[in-house]
């Protein structure tokens, strides 16, 4: 977890900054539109990605971990457009229909990174028939 956190986060601050840049070509935001500009953005994407390897690390030792870590955040992912809906009808920060939806845009694909690298990279499978460290190998 030690190398899974710092990469989890660096390729989400990534994602959402890809996502970002697009919005601002596609939809020219205005300068008020404070969840488009970097530092919140990277700052709500490192918090996010924190709380995210937490859980992830705190729901390992728990049977069917990688099914329980996604189910519950596709639970957080819906509950994170919430606000979102919220700012695309109270119009505050400058936020319209059209940059909420690339804000829903980053969301999703920080739940993807999350849910792709946290349980891929961290978690390995072993045969059953593999040899066991400690047994010991005859020719009989």
């Amino acid at each position: 977890m030690l190398w899974l956190a710092p990469l989890t986060a660096a390729a989400s601050v990534v994602g959402v900054l890809a996502v970002r840049e697009v919005a601002i070509r596609v939809v020219h935001p205005s300068p008020r539109s404070l969840p488009l500009t970097p530092v919140p953005a990277i700052l709500d994407t490192i918090l996010g990605c924190a709380g995210a390897v937490l859980v992830f690390a705190t729901s390992v030792f728990y049977p069917e971990s990688a099914r329980t870590y996604r189910r519950g955040a596709a639970g957080v992912l819906f509950l994170s457009f919430i606000p979102d809906v919220l700012l695309a009808t109270s119009h505050d920060m400058g936020g319209g229909r059209h940059e909420v939806s690339f804000l829903r845009i980053m969301h999703v694909a920080v739940w993807a990174i999350c849910m792709t690298l946290l349980p891929g990279l961290s978690m390995t499978s072993h045969s059953e028939t593999a040899a066991k460290p400690d047994d010991r190998l005859s020719i009989l």
